[in-house]
């Protein structure tokens, strides 16, 4: 009898110890998704501490840039580590609302687009640079065609049938 108690005893201690190991030290996949967290954090709420420049409009897309910026380096972290299929689909929706809304407010300003650069899921700027000049890509798909969308003014084309 003493010796079931004392492996019992055992048991529970080593569950125990296993439980306090697990809170104390996330699994590594969560410890990778608090850092890059934590850091497109701090880069947000820094890049948010402007200076007033006089100009309300200017000031406004200058704080509200970074705050976009994050939601999108946060929303890449969950596609990154995240398996929550439905939260991942809404990341994929942030990156892409936050996206435009920071090229909306620099067309507001007047102020350029930075240049195009590949998705984080999406082959490098050479692959997709041979592609549009060669009209083809390495799985010899068609060139990408935005069909009547201008880059440079966010507007479709008049003859779009857009309700």
């Amino acid at each position: 009898m003493q010796r079931v108690a004392a492996f019992l005893a055992a048991l529970v201690a080593g569950v125990w110890f296993s439980v306090r190991a697990f809170a104390d030290d996330p699994p590594l996949g969560e410890a990778a998704f608090l850092a890059e967290n934590d850091k497109a954090m701090t880069k947000m709420m820094d890049g948010m501490a402007v200076k007033p420049s006089g100009d309300v409009d200017r000031d406004f897309a200058a704080m509200m840039i970074p705050h976009h910026q994050g939601a999108i380096d946060m929303a890449q972290a969950e596609l990154r580590y995240g398996k929550n299929e439905q939260l991942r689909r809404i990341a994929q929706e942030i990156i892409v609302d936050q996206l435009q809304e920071i090229a909306a407010m620099r067309l507001a300003l007047g102020d350029p687009l930075p240049p195009s650069t590949a998705a984080p899921t999406q082959p490098d700027a050479a692959t997709q640079s041979n592609a549009a000049t060669t009209g083809s890509s390495s799985n010899d798909q068609p060139a990408h065609d935005h069909h009547g969308m201008s880059h440079g003014s966010m507007q479709m084309s008049p003859n779009s049938k857009m309700k």
